[in-house]
């Protein structure tokens, strides 16, 4: 039995949680296109350096050039901006995200820590002039300032606008469940930057009438909830992102990426704080409602990827290459 969905069936359904987009599209001349972005995914709207977020993440396939991973499993906590691009921008979205953050914190750096930037990525080479590097770090501070907690804008938009799903246009896709049960009421959202699978391993449609030959391309996944989970536990949910990529059709190909970023908005944790203890109240794991988060991860993720597809546009990129809309009702 499927879960409900939330209000808008999107990630912005957790509450507080917000989305912002920069696209980048221009025809320069016959053979380069620029036709990238940058997506930027907000916990919530209030200070995320000095009120960070519970969170982990799971590499289903390495062959991703992430950044920021490493301190996130070491420690548990996002304090930035989740923000999404291309391959060859993790570098100026990085450096464009560390400045926004560095203003809105005179702190970092001077009389307190450093800051953990969290990039993801996937090549969208394809329709893209990538070698370009059209992407500055003034891109990332926008996307951020453009972020929102209403409905997030889908398809061809932001780090999706030239990505390549199945063989056709994909992008940004994006879901939600809610889950209940002890008396509690929870909502997961899943957000995801598709580039992956081809026409022929497509299990929820039949896509085998034309073939397109593009790379085995990778896939971002954000998972947002509020109900209260540590990292142990949020890493449990980013893996089964695995299972809803398996419905799709993919069987997680050698040249792809495929990497989930978990995130709970529950028990924010202060970076200022003169108490040895820190307490906090969290899910029982044996408790039939962490079932339910795993089932709706696995259903959202599922659907967020349809869902890149079916809002994706035609387009035309770099060479004249045409990647057209999924034939999706």
């Amino acid at each position: 039995m499927q879960l409900p969905k939330g209000k808008a069936n999107c990630i912005t359904d957790v509450p507080d949680v917000r989305v912002g987009h920069v696209t980048l599209y221009e025809k320069l001349d016959d053979d380069n296109t620029i036709c990238t972005g940058v997506t930027a995914v907000l916990p919530h709207g209030e200070n995320l350096f000095k009120k960070k977020v519970h969170a982990s993440s799971s590499v289903i396939n390495g062959f991703g050039k992430t950044a920021g991973l490493i301190q996130l499993e070491e420690l548990g906590f996002i304090e930035s901006p989740i923000m999404l691009t291309n391959t060859f921008s993790v570098g100026s979205v990085l450096q464009g995200t560390l400045q926004y953050m560095l203003d809105e914190n005179k702190d970092i750096g001077d009389n307190t820590s450093t800051i953990n930037i969290v990039v993801g990525e996937c090549n969208d080479g394809y329709l893209n002039s990538i070698r370009l590097q059209a992407v500055k770090p003034d891109h990332a501070i926008q996307a951020i300032k453009n972020a929102k907690t209403e409905k997030v804008e889908e398809g061809a938009i932001g780090a999706g606008k030239g990505m390549v799903c199945f063989g056709y246009k994909g992008g940004i896709g994006t879901s939600s469940r809610v889950v209940t049960g002890g008396g509690e009421t929870y909502t997961v959202g899943v957000l995801v930057l598709s580039n992956y699978g081809n026409r022929d391993e497509a299990l929820f449609a039949d896509f085998t009438k034309r073939e397109l030959e593009t790379p085995d391309g990778s896939i971002m996944m954000v998972i947002a909830t509020d109900a209260p989970l540590y990292d142990r536990q949020l890493r449990r949910l980013a893996k089964r992102c695995a299972a809803g990529l398996g419905r799709t059709g993919s069987h997680i190909a050698h040249g792809s990426g495929d990497i989930a970023i978990a995130f709970s908005t529950a028990n924010k944790h202060s970076h200022y704080s003169d108490s040895p203890i820190e307490k906090m109240a969290f899910v029982r794991d044996s408790h039939p409602i962490m079932n339910r988060l795993f089932q709706a991860v696995t259903e959202a993720t599922e659907e967020a990827v349809i869902c890149s597809l079916k809002m994706a546009e035609t387009t035309e990129g770099r060479k004249g290459r045409v990647v057209e809309n999924a034939p999706l009702e």
